[in-house]
């Protein structure tokens, strides 16, 4: 019985992903915190990182030293696996937008285009009813 299930358990290999030289660079800058991914144009992701990843905690999360720590440590590994250009998309205000735009740059993937994708309401949602004391 414990040999079967033993033979059962196969150990899971990280799946590689096929990493072309152009790719997507898509940040999300919120105002608690700064999450970074690296695609290919399929989509797939070759490396991620955030703030908090990197151990910023609380009120550090959302500043520009912190974005470019954690875009610093996210293009190293989208670089060892080939990436050499990318279309940068940044969403969100937050304050870190362009120090990790910066350092992406600075780190060894050229930055060919950036673009705004912030989700903006046409006239939002339907707003509360007024407050009767």
């Amino acid at each position: 019985m414990a040999k079967a299930q033993a033979s059962a358990k196969t150990v899971a290999k990280k799946r590689v992903v096929k990493v072309d030289t152009h790719g997507d660079v898509h940040i999300n800058a919120t105002f608690n915190n700064i999450i970074i991914s690296i695609t290919n144009k399929a989509g797939q992701v070759i490396s991620w990182s955030s703030a908090g990843k990197m151990g910023f905690r609380g009120s550090k999360k959302n500043t520009p030293y912190a974005a470019q720590m954690a875009a610093q440590d996210c293009a190293k590994v989208a670089v060892d696996a080939g990436m050499k250009r990318a279309d940068v998309y940044v969403k969100g205000p937050g304050s870190g937008r362009e120090g990790a735009i910066r350092s992406i740059n600075n780190n060894g993937i050229e930055v060919t285009s950036i673009k705004d994708v912030t989700p903006m309401p046409h006239n939002g949602c339907r707003p509360p009813k007024k407050r009767r004391v």
